[in-house]
């Protein structure tokens, strides 16, 4: 690593986040570790990609700093490891002996970014806050889907169907002759759809109904 320690003006670091740093290089994990920690930023290390995957990592937003080449398992395998175990975590690659292809399959398979050595710390920094930022932001998105999950199985059947056809595009009319019921029955469901999952508008219970995969779904009435 290369450059003064000069934190990124958008660096968000903190202890509610985490950075996995595997390397089997002891002073590489070191002067990562180090400059991680001098800018507030809570670190794990691992030697090797098989003890990152016997490690019980914790519940936080974190992202991986990984070197390409370790010994055992590679860094391209440890990334298709996480992924094929559903773990989301964002990746930056380090390496000393990067090639195109080696970068470009790192990209496409997810990567953050692809750190040639030596590379800048500033490089490093910016890459990090990224990928915490993106890890965040998934972390955020899967509660906010799990919160409406919650609410969505509090709907009566009727309303499910309800909330599948007016998300489909139907008006009111359509529903009621669809459903065989009176449109004025129709609204009245409508309305406690958009109650219970807090929707604002037409629009906000589309997008619901998507993120549920609901929408156009029409369950049967119980």
């Amino acid at each position: 690593m290369t450059g003064r320690k000069v934190p990124s003006e958008r660096a968000d670091f903190s202890k509610d986040s985490i950075v996995f740093i595997v390397d089997d290089d002891p002073i590489v994990r070191g002067a990562i570790s180090s400059l991680l920690m001098s800018v507030g930023q809570q670190v794990q290390l691992f030697e090797s990609a098989t003890d990152l995957l016997q490690s019980s990592l914790p519940a936080i937003p974190g992202c991986l700093v990984l070197d390409i080449r370790l010994p055992g398992l590679s860094g391209l395998d440890l990334q298709a490891e996480l992924a094929n175990a559903g773990l989301p975590i964002p990746i930056i690659f380090i390496t000393g002996h990067g090639d195109i292809p080696m970068s470009v399959k790192a990209m496409k398979a997810g990567a953050i970014d692809f750190l040639t050595k030596p590379f800048r710390d500033q490089d490093l920094l910016d890459a990090v806050t990224r990928a915490l930022d993106r890890d965040r932001k998934r972390r955020d998105n899967e509660k906010g889907t799990e919160d409406l999950r919650a609410k969505y199985v509090t709907l009566t059947a009727r309303e499910k169907q309800i909330m599948a056809l007016v998300t489909d595009g139907l008006m009111n009319k359509q529903i009621a002759s669809r459903l065989e019921i009176s449109q004025v029955t129709a609204k009245i469901h409508r309305g406690k759809v958009m109650r219970k999952l807090g929707a604002k508008s037409l629009a906000d219970l589309v997008v619901m109904a998507e993120s549920l995969g609901v929408r156009g779904k029409l369950p049967q009435e119980t």
